[in-house]
């Protein structure tokens, strides 16, 4: 718990005082101002002059030089010391003055950078929406309403008509989650602002990191809310793109082959073995390989002539090649990995035992996939088709089959994910872009059968207490082109896999854009 704020002090006398002793105490002191990078009061980068009741602090560094008259203590507490100054032309301003070697402002860095692409995205805001009033902007975290101080967000209004904006710094870790988080902020502005008709959402991303969140848009509701992307320039402008202007993705199929075709007698028996082993189940790759996994962690492959087992998932260079001799050991392996990974294990704080739960899901489903579904085909699943470029994506998706012949998208999730439905809406996406090109036919999956052309469903499935809050939230705003349902699952998965509800994204949304458009006129 943070200590209690110092009440605050007035007079540039006591200000200068606090900020001395501030400095002459700290062991990494520095300046922060919003707009500006953070200064480091080091002998030599910072002078503090006083002409009778005026005390000037001068600032600088390879970049900047800042120079502000102080006014007044704001706010003190250990660690920290925020002032009140006066800025050029007599504006008032604060000053924050941080010591990073203090273990309560261990983010005060990131704050800094925060607080700087904060006022770039004020002047943004002022550029694109003059018409506008600046109602309230923030960089706060808000956890009670799952608002992320990672994503400026503002609120802007004229009338009785409001807007949502939310952005992405240049070094932001992931641009592409300023949508999810901007649909939450917007959700909660029309509860919070009920006299106010909130027409949609601005999003500012940094440039060439848009692409992403235009596909998303063009699958979300236009009748619920209208979306509008800029794209901030090196040069500190900002330009507005079109969503409809971004339709090719980053993707491919690769053509789904027979497994083991060619291969061996003896691998092919050495396979069978294996996979009659309680609790292992048998994947047939698309590629021709064969995996074998028990409760979601492969401990061998089969590929061409080879099979090649270890302790997985480590990568192929801890694999080995399996010969004749190479079988009971593999066996051995396997039954090891099941005394360990099963639902009534001895000691469920194996590390074998906890991780990948999204893989032992994923194995769960798989086994059982007309539980999740009734109209699902049990076979064949496929996994990882289509594929994405930029690897890892935090979720497991499979591809399978409803017995009309309509395609489901199915993204599994272990634990808590706000970015879980805009995730998956990139794989579906994806499946409806390669289904529409006839290439799932075309180049061997679901062989024999005949795919519909309807847009796939979409299903998402994680524990039923281990979907994110917000993600309700998120669904309501999808196209209706896109038919998504959550399906929870019971806390004791592992044990048994038992659907505890269902719940369609189509519900009534708060807004309309319609009611909206016509309160404009």
């Amino acid at each position: 718990m943070q200590p209690a704020a110092k009440p605050a002090r007035t007079g540039p006398l006591e200000a200068q005082r606090a900020l001395e002793e501030f400095v002459k105490t700290a062991r990494q002191p520095v300046m922060i101002e919003p707009g500006s990078d953070a200064i480091e009061l080091a002998p030599g980068n910072y002078q503090i002059t006083r002409r009778g009741e005026i005390v000037t602090l001068e600032a600088w560094s390879e970049t900047q030089n800042v120079v502000r008259r102080l006014r007044s203590i704001a706010a003190e507490q250990r660690g920290r010391l925020e002032i009140e100054v006066e800025r050029f032309g007599g504006r008032a301003g604060r000053i924050v003055l941080a010591d990073l070697a203090h273990p309560a402002n261990r983010d005060a860095s990131r704050r800094g950078v925060r607080l700087k692409y904060r006022e770039r995205f004020r002047h943004s805001l002022l550029r694109q929406f003059p018409d506008l009033k600046l109602i309230e902007l923030s960089t706060e975290p808000d956890l009670q309403h799952s608002l992320s101080p990672s994503y400026p967000r503002a609120f802007l209004r004229k009338g009785n008509i409001g807007l949502a904006a939310i952005g992405a710094a240049e070094d932001a870790l992931d641009p592409d989650g300023a949508l999810t988080f901007g649909l939450i902020w917007l959700d909660y502005l029309r509860r919070r602002e009920p006299r106010t008709a909130i027409r949609g959402l601005a999003i500012f991303l940094p440039e060439e990191r848009e692409a992403t969140t235009c596909h998303r848009l063009r699958y979300l509701d236009p009748s619920i809310a209208s979306y509008s992307i800029f794209v901030h320039h090196p040069d500190g402008s900002e330009d507005p793109v079109e969503p409809g202007d971004y339709t090719n993705f980053s993707t491919k199929i690769e053509a789904c082959r027979q497994a083991l075709a060619g291969s061996r007698a003896e691998l092919h028996e050495w396979v069978g073995r294996l996979a009659a082993i309680e609790g292992v189940q048998r994947r047939d790759q698309p590629d021709g390989s064969v995996s074998l996994a028990l409760r979601g962690i492969e401990f061998a492959r089969a590929s061409g002539e080879l099979l090649l087992f270890g302790a997985l998932p480590l990568g192929q260079a801890h694999r080995h090649a399996a010969n004749e001799a190479s079988v009971p050991e593999i066996v051995a392996l396997a039954e090891g990995l099941a005394e360990i990974r099963h639902a009534g294990a001895a000691n469920p704080c194996n590390p074998l035992y906890s991780r990948y739960p999204e893989a032992w899901l994923e194995s769960e489903v798989r086994g059982n996939i007309e539980e999740i579904d009734a109209r699902l085909l049990p076979c064949p699943v496929y996994g990882q088709v289509p594929q994405f470029a930029g690897g890892e994506r935090g979720i497991i998706d499979l591809l399978a089959l409803e017995r009309g012949g309509r395609l489901a998208v199915i993204e599994i999730k272990a634990s808590q994910d706000v970015h879980l439905p805009l995730q998956a809406l990139d794989y579906w996406m994806r499946v409806k872009w390669h289904l529409e090109r006839g290439e799932f036919s075309g180049r061997g999956y679901f062989p024999g059968m005949q795919l519909r052309s309807d847009p796939p469903i979409l299903l998402l499935v994680a524990p039923a207490l281990d979907f994110h809050p917000s993600n309700e939230t998120v669904l309501r705003y999808l196209s209706p082109e896109v038919p998504a349902e959550r399906i929870g699952v019971g806390i004791q998965w592992r044990q048994e896999l038992r659907v505890m509800f269902r719940g369609s994204a189509r519900k009534c949304s708060p807004f309309n854009a319609t009611s909206s458009r016509r309160s404009q006129t």
